[in-house]
């Protein structure tokens, strides 16, 4: 057992230990200002130079941190949650992969090794989303690789157009492109990439399926690797983006997605999926801010939002282990006497989603609510902007009334406990993480204070929004524990809203299902049809057939050539004679 888990130990250690080296390193060269770009030659064959390259600034040391800090706290946290995991080796390697794969995506100015990260993402998640191998994991699997597979495309599309300017170190031609007709394409390419990683509508749906991973995979996907690549890749691409029409159009369909998640989740009653869509939300308005041309601010939720993330999944795991597998919220309630430790964490991370002040996540969502405020912008994005942060409260309330106030509702299994300290101890530095976190980020992003100057009503406005979702979120929770179900009283709406606007059925049998049958009967009738009898087999088998009859002259004895000539002088002779 113990060779088993000093794996967990030995990454847990190293990823801790390299995120405090990087911390340094980040207040060093935020300080003096540094920007250091490394070239490595790799192969120079004939005058060309294979060169790997990176790029490392305050950014990608910040956001290496995070992601180190996180998976080194999740790696601990697996120690514990996957104690009973046969191949436990297997998963922390898994892991390893994909935490990899994403540094090697933070520290790349260059397109080819930033689709190297981005591919290794896309792949890993698929090894991980199926790990439990059974039929949902494996539909969920195909849904999150088909659905990648598009950005992974527009990535190949940017790196062929790339070749227009000879290299492919993106950051020394960003503001060349600027003035330039590829740029449109370049930049609808980059937009689109980032939509599907980051799950923006209408590329949803795979982000609540592939909640069939393991979850403390799910509270490293869902907080700083997977979902927050594309966002990434935009703040890193944000001088090509400025001022097109698809950055108006990301602007809606990131709006829609933070609002369509906000009432989804309001409908959902598997815990790990409200999370999922609370995820979703929040992406949501990082894209949307970023669209208005904010990159900080994008970044700055970016990363306070990954601490409390991932401690609400952690603390989502350790009362679904509880719970012995359940995640039905209608089947908890009352935890807060049985696991209060727990139930703390659980709380601070909700409260800190909600944007409660002082906590990490009021510093970003505060600031962004009143920019959003101060910019020219028209009423229907302004109205998505404040009811989805209305709707944030509404469901956190929603959650923290069934799983906390209500009734427990599985007496026959009651086995809760709150000793697995291994879990409480990587939760408690992320906890540590979720109440600081913003506002030491406010004062080390910032070099500046920001001044919001705003009418009272306007200042108070992400005030009103957020009391009202709470009292709306309290009074539903309400009317659904304690007496029948209010929603079933509006069947088709709720089944429209609670199914995500139908967008999984639309991806997996509209889109997925469609275009996989249409490629099986081009590989059926083109590629194994007419393409192979006019071209590759059909030349074959023609040559093959002339070189079996030629064959047959050749191989033959020497003595038959002899004996049919000798013959055939006869015959002439004999019919000369006769003649």
């Amino acid at each position: 057992m113990n060779n088993k888990f000093s794996i967990c130990f030995v990454s847990f250690f190293f990823f801790f230990f390299f995120s405090m080296i990087n911390f340094m390193y980040m207040i060093y060269f935020i300080m003096n200002n540094m920007v250091l770009f490394l070239e490595w030659e790799l192969i120079s064959f004939n005058s060309t130079m294979i060169v790997m390259s990176i790029l490392i600034d305050w950014m990608s040391l910040l956001f290496m941190m995070f992601v180190l800090l996180i998976s080194s706290v999740v790696i601990y946290y697996s120690k514990s949650y996957m104690s009973s995991e046969l191949n436990l080796s297997r998963f922390i390697i898994l892991v390893l992969l994909f935490v990899f794969s994403m540094i090697l995506l933070i520290i790349s100015p260059n397109i080819i090794s930033i689709f190297l990260g981005w591919d290794g993402l896309g792949l890993v998640s698929y090894c991980l989303v199926i790990y439990y191998q059974n039929m949902k994991s494996f539909n969920a699997g195909m849904l999150t690789a088909l659905s990648n597979r598009i950005g992974d495309v527009c990535i190949l599309m940017v790196i062929s157009w790339m070749l227009n300017y000879g290299g492919w170190n993106y950051i020394f031609y960003l503001s060349f492109m600027k003035n330039d007709l590829i740029m449109m394409m370049m930049s609808s390419m980059v937009i689109l990439a980032a939509m599907t990683k980051s799950a923006q509508i209408p590329f949803s749906s795979w982000l609540p399926a592939a909640m069939a991973a393991p979850t403390p995979v799910s509270a490293l996907v869902h907080s700083s690797t997977l979902v927050t690549a594309g966002v990434y890749l935009l703040i890193r691409f944000n001088l090509l983006l400025v001022n097109t029409i698809f950055l108006k159009m990301l602007l809606l369909l990131s709006g829609l997605t933070m609002f369509m998640a906000g009432i989804s989740a309001n409908y959902e009653y598997d815990l790990k999926k409200i999370i999922a869509l609370s995820t979703l939300s929040q992406l949501g308005l990082m894209m949307s801010i970023l669209s208005m041309g904010m990159p900080d601010l994008a970044f700055f939720h970016l990363l306070t939002h990954a601490m409390f993330k991932a401690l609400l999944f952690m603390c989502a795991g350790v009362i679904i282990h509880m719970m012995m597998d359940i995640q039905d919220i209608r089947f908890m309630g009352g935890i807060s006497f049985y696991i209060p430790m727990t139930s703390l964490c659980l709380n601070i991370s909700n409260l800190a989603l909600c944007g409660i002040p002082f906590l990490a996540g009021f510093y970003s969502k505060d600031l962004i609510l009143e920019m959003v405020s101060l910019s020219n912008l028209n009423m229907f994005i302004f109205f998505l902007y404040y009811i989805s942060t209305g709707l944030t409260m509404f469901y956190t309330f929603r959650l923290l009334m069934y799983l906390m106030i209500g009734d427990y509702n599985l007496m026959t299994i009651y086995n809760l406990y709150d000793e697995e300290y291994i879990m409480l101890k990587s939760m408690m530095i992320l906890l540590m993480m979720s109440v600081i976190s913003g506002s030491f980020l406010s004062w080390m992003i910032f070099s500046y204070p920001y001044m919001i100057y705003l009418s009272f009503n306007m200042k108070m406005m992400v005030v009103y929004v957020s009391l009202l979702g709470g009292l709306l979120g309290y009074i539903i929770s309400t009317m659904s524990i304690y007496s029948e179900n209010k929603f079933l009283m509006f069947y088709n709406l709720s089944n429209f809203l609670s199914m995500m606007w139908f967008m999984p059925n639309l991806s997996t049998y509209g889109l997925n299902y469609n275009f996989l049958n249409m490629g099986q009967n081009l590989l059926k009738n083109i590629d194994m049809g007419w393409s192979e009898y006019y071209s590759g087999q059909g030349m074959f088998s023609i040559l093959k057939k002339y070189s079996i009859f030629y064959y047959f002259f050749q191989v033959n004895n020497f003595k038959i050539y002899l004996f049919s000539f000798i013959l055939w002088m006869m015959i002439i002779l004999l019919f000369m004679m006769m003649i």
